[in-house]
C-alpha cells in the first residue's frame, strides 16, 4: 500500500510580537505616498470654491498697504480690474468688492450708498466691461457709507430694522443696475432678503442672485476689516442685530428664513471659530453655503508665520480645508490669490 504525502500546510502567518495584538487593519497603507493620499482623499479645495474680498478705494494708481492685514491693500480701481484679470486666469471666479470712502462722503443716511455713479458702481462697471465672465458681489450694507458706522439707520439711539430695508434696497438697485451679479446683504436687519427680492424683481433685476450673510455674528474677528474700511462703530457695538456667538439654533433658524425669502446662497461668517455651524447650516438646507474666512482668521496665520511661529501658507491651506470640510461649498477668503497661484502648481 502506497502512504499518500501529507497536504501542503497553508502559509503561516507570522506570529505579532510577544504580548502585541495582531493588526488586521492597517489605515496607514492609503498614506504611503502623495499619489495615494490624493486618491483616497475626501474634500477638495480648488481655486473654483474662492472668492476674493477687494477694498475698493477712490484715486488712480493707488495701493495702500493694510497695516493689520499683511498682504492686502486699498486699491484703486485700475488695479482691481487687474487684479480681477488675475483671479480669473487662475481660476478664481468671483470678486467681493468694498468700498474705503472717505469721511465726508459719509451721512447718516448713507446717501453715497444708492449714487450711480459712486465708487463701488463705478469698480462693478469697469470689471465688468474688462472680465465679463468674472462673478462680482457687491456688498449691501449702511456702514462703508454711515456716519454712524452702523449697518442699519440709527434713529433716537437704536438701529431701526424696517426703516434701513428700504435704504438696503435702493442701493441693491444701484449695484444691479451697474452690472453687479450677485448682491450681498451683510447687514442683519430681520426680513431685508425678501424686501430686495422684491425690489430686483419688480425692476427687472431678476437674474442678480442674493447672497445673504444669514449667519454673521457680533465677533471679535472683524477688527483688521473694520481699520480697513474705517467702518467700526462710532458709538455702541453692532450685538442687536449680528448674533450671539453661543447660539446654533438660531443661526438655522436665520438660514430657513433667508431661503424661504429668496436667497440663492446662505454665508456662515467668521468661519474658522463656527464650524459646527457651518455644518448644521449644509444639513438644514438645500441652496449652496459659503462661508467667510474673516480679517481676522487671515491675520492670525500672518502675523503669526511672521513672528516665526508656524508655516503660513500650510496654514493657510489647512484652515480653509477645515471649512470646505465642515460644508462650505464656497469661501471667501483674503488668501484666494495666493492660494490659488499653490494650487495651480500642484502644491497642494
Amino acid at each position: 500500500m502506497t502512504t499518500q504525502p501529507p497536504p501542503p500546510r497553508p502559509p503561516q502567518r507570522p506570529r505579532p510580537p510577544q504580548g502585541a495584538f495582531y493588526l488586521v487593519e492597517r489605515p496607514r497603507r492609503n498614506r504611503q505616498s502623495p499619489g495615494l493620499r490624493q486618491l483616497v482623499r475626501e474634500t477638495a479645495l480648488e481655486p473654483s470654491h474662492l472668492v476674493l474680498p477687494v477694498f475698493v478705494a477712490e484715486g488712480r494708481d493707488r495701493r495702500e498697504p493694510i497695516a493689520a492685514m499683511p498682504g492686502c491693500e486699498r486699491l484703486s480701481i485700475d488695479h482691481v480690474v487687474a487684479l480681477g484679470r488675475r483671479a480669473w486666469q487662475l481660476g478664481i471666479p468671483a470678486l467681493a468688492l468694498f468700498p474705503v470712502l472717505p469721511e465726508q462722503r459719509k451721512d447718516r443716511l448713507a446717501t453715497e450708498s444708492r449714487n450711480p455713479e459712486g465708487l463701488l458702481q463705478q469698480a462693478v462697471r469697469a470689471l465688468k466691461q474688462a472680465v465679463p465672465e468674472l462673478v462680482v458681489i457687491t456688498d449691501v450694507a449702511m456702514d462703508p457709507y454711515s456716519s454712524d458706522g452702523h449697518d442699519g439707520l440709527v434713529e433716537n439711539g437704536e438701529i431701526a430694522n424696517d426703516p434701513t430695508l428700504p435704504i438696503l434696497a435702493e442701493m441693491a438697485l444701484a449695484q444691479a443696475q451697474a452690472g453687479a451679479d450677485i448682491v450681498a446683504p451683510s447687514d442683519m436687519m430681520d426680513g431685508r432678503v425678501g424686501f430686495l427680492r422684491q425690489a430686483l424683481d419688480d425692476a427687472g433685476y431678476t437674474r442678480v442672485g442674493i447672497l445673504a450673510y444669514s449667519v454673521k455674528y457680533a465677533s471679535a474677528f472683524y477688527g483688521p476689516f473694520r481699520q480697513a474700511l474705517d467702518s467700526a462703530p462710532r458709538h455702541g457695538d453692532k450685538q442687536t442685530y449680528q448674533m450671539d456667538p453661543a447660539n446654533v439654533r438660531e443661526a438655522l433658524r436665520e438660514v430657513r428664513l433667508d431661503v424661504a425669502q429668496g436667497a440663492d446662497i446662505v454665508m456662515v461668517k467668521p468661519a474658522l471659530p463656527y464650524l459646527d455651524v457651518i455644518a448644521a447650516v449644509r444639513a438644514a438646507v438645500d441652496v449652496p453655503v459659503a462661508a467667510y474666512s474673516v480679517s481676522g482668521e487671515y491675520a492670525m496665520i500672518k502675523h503669526a508665520a511672521r513672528a516665526g511661529a508656524l508655516d503660513e501658507q500650510a496654514a493657510l491651506l489647512e484652515s480653509l480645508l477645515a471649512i470646505r470640510r465642515a460644508g462650505a461649498d464656497i469661501i471667501l477668503t483674503y488668501a484666494a490669490l495666493e492660494l490659488a497661484e499653490r494650487l495651480q502648481g500642484g502644491g497642494a
